[in-house]
């Protein structure tokens, strides 16, 4: 499965001779702090059949729409998979926290304190027009998306100093500070892009003509905003490389846009596309009760993972001055009842998140003790004093749908913070403004029926609350420019944080269009922690470090949390077959087909004709 650049890094859990101990270390792959799983001569990932068969069609779902094929800049939305017409340096085994083996690369070279990295590229890896992919290829890239390109590289790779053409076939990255230890593994992912092709266009223009790649797909055919084909490329010069045996089976991968998933729950079950990842728990439980499913035709399968599930809930911008105030932050989280949402919307499928770093070691619990402590001592009289005296808990209720005792604690919380109702509205004593909050929605009504709840009791605090559900282009527009009150997202993590993490939080991103740093978080601290954890020179101090982080977070009251699920819900028509070991770390959404699985042509016939 190809990655999007601003996708998810994966982390380690394994530790053994950390490769400090080395004069210098040079090799096929590269994890952050242990072994690697698979050798030099390894033939395939674990979870990857060799001897899958090729061929056949795939047909997904897409939501929304699109106007643009270049995914690096901030203008425009772009289409669904375009992850796979690119290859980049490395590529992630899904069964490590956190590997990186060579892809475009056949060696990757750092030194014991990971102040740069050399990329030796292979002799056969070659662009889609047959031109060999170089080392100027590669700085291309780099300098491009550094200057041009969204303002989450900048962030991203903040770090890169110098990247520079070595040899015919080698590119050196050289870092502007030492242990960093994730950067040579980020460096990786880049998605190389070909100098030649884009020498002479607009770079910073959005562009429905299909680009050059270096991937297992290439464009076919599309129809901007409602389709587009992907076709497996015959000769693809890295068909035959260890990593990629038993990947990417499908001839043809197809996505028609829905502009309600609702639609297309009911689409895929008249057999409109074959494979869909289902995030709505009403659909899940009650909108596969059809003979397809009972007879087997359509399956529904839940997918266990390790994944971590991350932060997903209501934002507020703390921008807006009605929302500055973290104790107003606080009082408003008061009024939102999961317990009674989760038995009666959602089916008692979820647990409630209680952690931006859910479903791993790195989230924080109870007080914090030992190393994190030590930490946050450093601290102490800038965060507050519940960050060592309490175990963060978002506000509970008991299920029944009365909330009349949270909403009276949400009020005086308020009183305190200089609000009061006047005249049936909560309005600031000091300016007057009276508080009013829309939520803006990513074109998805179904989100009405969660979030009306909400209002409701919202409302009975004074709250003038309101629901607009926006395109897509709109949303994305709205949301790069911070012009909302709050908004339903999700900030996923991965097991290694890393550079990352000043995209999400810090000062800098805050003030910076288009960076997800949503909440517009200006907290010291918080700046301060996650340079502690880029810097992390072990797996012992990252995990401290980023506990320390998430409290600082929590107790913030940046968002109001909402729930999570440890399993991918998948339905797709009985035309697959798929190896028998699934591997840990799937990402997620998946943006792609499954890529180790593959088109089954006797159940596709077997299913022609039923």
């Amino acid at each position: 499965m190809k990655t999007i650049l601003f996708a998810l890094v994966l982390s380690l859990l394994v530790v053994a001779m950390p490769l400090a101990d080395q004069p210098n270390y040079k090799g096929h792959a590269i994890s952050m702090y242990g072994d690697l799983k698979y050798g030099p001569d390894f033939t395939h990932f674990d979870y990857a059949d060799p001897n899958a068969p090729k061929g056949g069609t795939v047909k997904m779902s897409a939501n929304g729409t699109y106007d643009s094929m270049n995914q690096f800049i901030l203008k425009g939305v772009w289409a669904y998979g375009l992850g796979l017409i690119y290859d980049s340096l490395t590529e992630r085994s899904l069964d490590e926290p956190f590997s990186e083996y060579g892809l475009l690369a056949e060696s990757i070279e750092v030194p014991p304190d990971r102040s740069w990295a050399l990329f030796t590229l292979r002799s056969g890896a070659q662009w889609h027009d047959g031109k060999p992919i170089t080392p100027e290829d590669v700085v291309f890239t780099f300098q491009t998306i550094q200057t041009k390109g969204s303002p989450r590289y900048r962030n991203y790779y903040a770090d890169i100093k110098q990247v520079e053409k070595i040899g015919e076939r080698q590119v050196k990255f050289t870092f502007g500070g030492k242990d960093n230890r994730e950067l040579p593994l980020i460096v990786g992912q880049m998605s190389i892009l070909p100098k030649h092709y884009w020498e002479g266009k607009n770079f910073e223009e959005t562009t429905l003509e299909p680009p050059l790649g270096s991937g297992p797909y290439k464009i076919e055919a599309h129809d901007p905003g409602r389709s587009i084909t992907y076709r497996r490329i015959e000769n693809y010069w890295g068909a035959d490389l260890p990593l990629n045996k038993g990947r990417y089976n499908p001839d043809v991968i197809h996505y028609d846009y829905y502009k309600d998933r609702t639609v297309a729950t009911e689409a895929q079950k008249g057999g409109e596309f074959d494979f869909d990842l289902q995030n709505n728990s009403k659909s899940w439980a009650t909108a596969y009760d059809i003979p397809a499913v009972a007879e087997g035709r359509l399956i529904k399968e839940l997918i266990p993972h390790e994944n971590g599930t991350g932060m997903q809930g209501f934002w507020f911008n703390t921008r807006r001055s009605k929302f500055a105030d973290p104790k107003v932050r606080h009082a408003l989280a008061h009024a939102f009842d999961f317990a009674w949402t989760n038995t009666n919307l959602f089916y008692g499928q979820y647990a409630r998140s209680t952690s931006y770093f859910s479903n791993t070691e790195l989230a924080s619990s109870r007080l914090p003790q030992g190393q994190e402590l030590e930490i946050l001592e450093a601290f102490r009289g800038q965060v507050p004093e519940e960050v060592f005296t309490a175990e963060y808990n978002p506000p509970t209720t008991d299920g029944s749908g009365n909330i009349r005792q949270n909403l009276r604690v949400a009020a005086r919380m308020l009183k305190a913070a200089g609000w009061s109702v006047k005249e049936g509205k909560l309005t600031n004593d000091a300016s007057g403004e009276t508080m009013v909050i829309e939520f803006l929605i990513n074109n998805s009504p179904s989100w009405e029926r969660i979030v009306g709840p909400y209002i409701q009791n919202l409302e009975r605090l004074g709250v003038e609350a309101t629901i607009k559900i926006v395109d897509t282009s709109q949303y994305q527009n709205r949301i790069q420019e911070y012009d909302f009150d709050a908004i339903v997202s999700l900030r996923a993590q991965s097991l290694s944080p890393g550079n990352e993490q000043r995209y999400y939080w810090t000062s800098a991103a805050a003030d910076e269009s288009g960076t997800r740093n949503y909440a517009g978080i200006k907290d010291p601290v918080v700046d301060a922690l996650v340079d502690q954890l880029i810097n992390a020179p072990d797996r012992k101090t990252l995990v401290a470090t980023t506990r320390a982080l998430d409290r600082a977070l929590l107790w913030g009251h940046y968002v109001v949390p909402h729930w999570h699920i440890r399993a991918h819900r998948v339905v797709y028509w009985n035309k697959f077959s798929k190896p028998d070991i699934s591997p840990k770390y799937m990402p997620q959404p998946w943006l792609y087909f499954p890529d180790t699985w593959w088109v089954d042509a006797a159940k596709e016939e077997a299913l022609k004709k039923n």
